[in-house]
């Protein structure tokens, strides 16, 4: 065994905090689903989307909800089960939770209380696109999802653009050309990359500017997730080709 490298084991008690693939079933890590087969629960933000993942590896731990409108509720309970011996497993519908995504409070409410806390990595909607963009960057603003009130999202907009570094933005289909809109309206001349579909049958990236982008929904409605990256001056983002894969990934 190489230095450095740990032998897979039990999952001990504690809070197992695991990164779930973005699109593709395929595109989780073999530590991870050994620490989903082995914990005694498995906290979901839906319960139905991570058991198509579950299935498909053929895992039957059982779940519990774990989201946004339950976590404040449940967290106590998630403290009891863990000192009482527990191994919990805190998973989304995709990619690493805590990043625009629920559970920094049930991880919070575990670090309060002295327990264990582990991380399981895994796919990053952020890290994928960052990766094929091919930008050069030693340094970017994530502001995940902005809000859907106009005034605060274009306010919020403009104060990560201000700080002088690419802007990498979640964003939802029908949202999308006005997040475009925000842009053009507030740098003009920004160079816009945008990842459509990362790991999934359709997708899509390329780095355009952002009047192009606009032209080009306008004329095809966006369809499915999104990760827009900006650089406000255009400059040191290189320009391709929009290119679209297709090829047999199977998806959650």
């Amino acid at each position: 065994m190489s230095a450095g490298l740990t032998a897979p084991s039990a999952p001990e008690a504690g809070l197992h905090v695991v990164g779930t693939p973005i699109g593709n079933l395929g595109d989780i890590t073999l530590r991870a689903l050994e620490v989903l087969r082995g914990v005694d629960e498995i906290l979901a933000e839906d319960t139905r989307h991570t058991g198509i993942l579950l299935r498909h590896h053929g895992i039957g731990t059982r779940m519990r909800s774990c989201h946004q409108f339950n976590e404040a509720a449940i967290r106590d309970r998630v403290v009891a089960r863990i000192r009482d011996g527990a191994a919990l497993a805190l998973v989304t519908d995709a990619g690493t939770p805590g990043l625009s995504d629920p559970g920094s409070r049930v991880v919070t409410a575990c670090r309060a209380a002295g327990l264990g806390v582990w991380t399981v990595p895994g796919p990053s909607a952020l890290a994928a696109a960052v990766s094929v963009s091919g930008w050069d960057l030693h340094g970017f603003v994530f502001r995940g999802f902005l809000p859907h009130g106009p005034g605060r999202r274009r306010r919020l907009l403009a104060e990560a653009l201000d700080a002088g570094l690419p802007v990498v933005l979640y964003e939802s289909p029908h949202r999308l050309l006005r997040l475009l809109d925000d842009i053009r309206a507030l740098a003009p001349g920004a160079l816009v990359f945008v990842g459509r579909e990362l790991t999934k049958k359709f997708e899509e990236s390329g780095t355009e500017p952002v009047e192009t982008w606009i032209k080009r929904f306008d004329e095809r409605k966006p369809r499915g997730e999104f990760v827009v990256m900006v650089r406000p001056d255009g400059g040191g983002a290189p320009e391709g080709k929009v290119r679209t894969v297709d090829t047999p990934h199977r998806g959650v």
